[in-house]
């Protein structure tokens, strides 16, 4: 009970998540087992850290980050537009169609509901959409995220399960398909009672290819990595870094649109964002913990060999 009313008071001072939740585990420690069960403290942090393939999820978050800096995002938003704009509600259906595309580069919910609401939000409210319809068609797409590869939710499942984290990738595509194609249809037939703006010119078929070659270069990086991951070229660990690598040639050389003082820069926003959640991973509460150490104390704590009694 203290525990759960430091989180929610923590939570209410305005205390960002992760540090909520590894003041209130430690309230929690404290109170099971006084300052010898705060000696495992350490030891978790660093055991939920220590898995390799965790590696994975901040190179996509990364690699994401530097195609958003790139200009990567509207291209796509472009191409989602001339593909699905001239339906009743077009921005709506083009908010949700970008969020499968950009799916593919981030595989995290916020990342895409960060992207699309500085964006495409502003833009839809422009064009008379409510705001709070805006909002709830953007929040509905950044499920998209990570459902389809590469998903960070797959990838920490997948390490901690021991299940294929390919495998894991390869069963996301057809759900997050759907999850989209339900999302357009219900935009479909609110469409009239919503009042959404009516649709726009429809793409000539040179236009399209012109936006199409605008955007190769993007859709590419989610078939280098599900084929090189699907095909056992590379680990997914290996994918992200490769992922990474690849967005940085990208905005350097092609684009040109990356210098030094902007990578630098990225670096810190990307890790000041994902630092809570690697806090909310490492400080996570694990019954198991508990259950050993109450079962042995001296195998629970750190440094010290199993005493038998």
């Amino acid at each position: 009970m203290l525990v759960a009313l430091a989180f929610v008071g923590l939570i209410l001072l305005g205390l960002p998540i992760g540090f909520a939740i590894g003041a209130a585990g430690v309230i929690g420690l404290f109170e099971m087992g006084g300052d010898k069960f705060l000696a495992l403290g350490p030891s978790k942090i660093f055991n939920g850290l220590n898995i390799f393939p965790f590696l994975a999820m901040p190179f996509f978050i990364l690699a994401g980050e530097i195609m958003n800096h790139t200009g990567i995002t509207s291209r796509l938003v472009h191409l989602a537009q001339a593909l699905v704009g001239h339906f009743r509600g077009g921005l709506a259906h083009t908010n949700m169609l970008a969020s499968v595309f950009f799916a593919g580069l981030t595989g995290a919910a916020t990342a895409d509901a960060a992207a699309f609401g500085r964006t495409l939000v502003p833009a839809m409210v422009e064009r008379g959409y409510k705001k709070d319809y805006a909002c709830a068609v953007t929040a509905a797409g950044s499920i998209i995220g990570p459902t389809i590869p590469p998903s960070g939710l797959m990838v920490v499942y997948g390490s901690l399960m021991g299940v294929s984290i390919g495998g894991l990738f390869a069963a996301g595509i057809l759900p997050g398909l759907i999850i989209c194609a339900t999302c357009m249809i219900v935009i479909a037939i609110g469409a009239t009672a919503n009042d959404l703006p009516k649709s726009e010119k429809r793409a000539q078929l040179r236009e399209l290819a012109q936006i199409f070659r605008q955007s190769i270069l993007a859709l590419m990086m989610p078939i280098i990595i599900l084929g090189g991951i699907l095909g056992g070229i590379v680990t997914p660990t290996e994918a992200a870094s490769i992922a990474v690598a690849y967005a940085l040639f990208i905005g350097t050389f092609v684009y040109r649109k990356i210098t030094v003082a902007d990578f630098i820069q990225m670096l810190i926003s990307y890790g000041a964002g994902y630092g809570c959640d690697l806090c909310n991973h490492c400080l996570r509460f694990d019954p198991r913990m508990v259950a050993q150490f109450q079962s042995d104390p001296a195998a629970g704590r750190p440094g010290l060999p199993a005493v038998r009694r």
